[in-house]
Formats: structure tokens, C-alpha cells, sequence
């Protein structure tokens, strides 16, 4: 093999992860929940200029809720390049982050469905899966990423009201949602719930949050045995600390926010186009013999 400028022809196009993404501390910054990636400082990589398709997902139909920003946002983008159609949820006041995205999908060749709305809702989550089928003309992917994370030093200062909206958000939204999508999902449709290494490393100060994301990984496990014999796979994602929104609209403390993800492997936190390749593998025919599994990417840390 050649040598040159004592580099192997191997190495040609490495990245090292250490230096390939911002590092802390990070600049104090504060916006209104949920919060917009474009309003963020740095602003996240989604993968906007860097995911690159092959045709994995040519002809499927996705659903993903936080499409306009964070994990959402980077599948989203992925599977559009993947050739698939997408529809994206997100909050009413997410609109300037969501048009973006679907700028994107459409960029990339596929069929792009905003539908706004609260997923607290009952009513919304039905409205938003029949929306998608029509829209889409089917469904066999769901992505039940969108979350609320709100810090709270302590159990005393978690309200009622915050407690249900978490969990409302969390944990009832994915089963509205997937109840509603299933008599359309046909065998080789996929499910993928984004879970969290809050499952099984909770900080104190996300109680509710980190329960969330403990019953996101039981569910996954749970319906990936009851749907398995229908041909439909379900797994989940478990991201460590990811640079999105949710950090800086209330998810982390802006002692916590400066230091963020400064306590990995790697000394920075991950950014949501690392995940994309995760959410597109999942779902991906490919990967038929995968269900019921937690894919991990949390920069080093542990797993369940």
C-alpha cells in the first residue's frame, strides 16, 4: 500500500469525533419552550449539507413527530434522501423550523406534509395519522420522537400540571398515535420511538422526564413482541446528551447548558445528524431480523 505524507490511502476522508463538532462551554442562551434549533447557539447539525441517500427508504411513507428540529429534524432529512415521503409534526410555534424541513424533503425529491398541532391532544393524534395516510397515500413508518423536558432541582418544584404534560407528550401521544396508525401499517412497516439514557441513568433533576423515557424503552420492548407476528417491527433510539432545543427551552440549567455534553468520551455533546443513520437503519428492510432492540449513541456512556 502507499504511503503518503504518512497517511495510508485508508485514512483518506476519516473524521476524528473529537474535533469534528463544537465543544463547551457554551454561551448562556434561553428561548420560550419548546424552543427553535435556528435560534440556537451554535446552530445543531442536522445533516442539512452532509447526508447523502442511496435509495434505502425508496417508496416508504414516514410519520415523524419533533420533525422540525433535533433527531426528528435529521430523519426526516435522511429519509427523504433515502427517497422516501414524510410528514412532520411539530408545535405551532415551531412553523420557522418546519418550513425548513420540508423545504428540504421536497429539495430532496420527496413529497414534504407539515401538520402542526398539540400532541396533548387525543383528538390531534387521530386527526394527524389519518392526515398523514391521506396526505402520504399510506404509512409504514412511525417516529414517535417529539418530547418535553423541563428541568426542576427538585420533586417540590414539579407542578401537577407540568408532571401531566410530560407525560401527556411522552408516553400517551405514542400510544394515541400509534393506536391510530396501526389497522394501516401492513407487515415490514416499522416503529421507532426515540427513548433517552435517561432510562436507566436519570438525573435528579428530570424526574418526570427520565421516567418518560423508561416507559419509551418498555413500550418498544412490549409492542415488538405483540406486533411481531404481524410483521411489523418496533425498536428504539437512546440518545446521550444531544445539542437540540430542548437543552436551552427549559430542558437543562444554564450552569448544566455551558457544560453540556462535556462529560463524554469525546468531551462535547453529539448533534442530531450522528442519530440519522441510526433511524434510517431501523427502519430500513434490511434490518427485518431487528425488533425490540435500543440502539444507543450517548457518546461513550453506558447502556441497559
Amino acid at each position: 500500500m502507499e504511503i503518503v505524507s504518512g497517511k495510508s490511502e485508508q485514512s483518506i476522508g476519516l473524521e476524528d469525533p473529537i474535533e469534528k463538532y463544537p465543544k463547551p462551554p457554551f454561551n448562556n442562551q434561553s428561548q420560550p419552550w419548546p424552543g427553535l434549533a435556528g435560534r440556537m447557539d451554535p446552530v445543531p447539525d442536522h445533516g442539512e449539507k452532509t447526508y447523502k441517500g442511496s435509495g434505502r427508504l425508496k417508496g416508504r411513507k414516514a410519520l415523524i413527530t419533533g420533525g422540525d428540529s433535533g433527531m426528528g429534524r435529521a430523519a426526516a432529512i435522511a429519509y427523504a434522501r433515502e427517497g422516501a415521503d414524510v410528514a412532520i409534526n411539530y408545535f405551532p410555534t415551531e412553523e420557522p423550523d418546519a418550513k425548513e424541513v420540508i423545504e428540504l424533503i421536497r429539495a430532496a425529491g420527496g413529497k414534504g406534509v407539515a401538520i402542526p398541532g398539540d400532541l396533548r391532544e387525543e383528538a390531534f393524534c387521530r386527526k394527524l395519522v389519518e392526515q398523514a395516510v391521506i396526505e402520504l397515500g399510506g404509512l409504514d413508518i412511525i417516529v414517535c420522537n417529539a418530547a418535553r423536558q423541563q428541568t426542576r432541582a427538585s420533586i417540590l418544584d414539579l407542578t401537577t400540571e407540568d408532571f401531566d404534560a410530560t407525560m401527556k407528550t411522552n408516553i400517551y401521544a405514542p400510544f394515541w398515535i400509534i393506536k391510530a396508525a396501526l389497522p394501516y401499517l401492513k407487515p415490514g412497516s416499522a416503529i421507532i420511538g426515540t427513548t433517552s439514557e435517561q432510562a436507566y441513568d436519570p438525573s435528579p433533576d428530570l424526574y418526570d422526564y427520565a421516567q418518560t423515557k423508561a416507559a419509551t424503552m418498555n413500550y418498544v420492548k412490549s409492542l415488538a413482541r405483540q406486533l411481531g407476528p404481524k410483521g411489523i417491527r418496533v425498536n428504539g433510539v437512546a440518545p446521550g446528551p444531544i445539542w437540540t432545543p430542548l437543552q436551552v427551552s427549559g430542558g437543562a440549567s444554564q450552569e448544566k447548558l455551558k457544560k453540556f455534553g462535556g462529560q463524554t468520551v469525546f468531551g462535547r455533546p453529539g448533534q442530531p445528524a450522528e442519530l440519522a443513520g441510526i433511524y434510517v437503519q431501523l427502519a430500513e428492510s434490511g434490518s427485518s431480523f431487528t425488533t425490540g432492540q435500543i440502539y444507543g449513541a450517548s457518546g461513550g456512556a453506558g447502556q441497559p
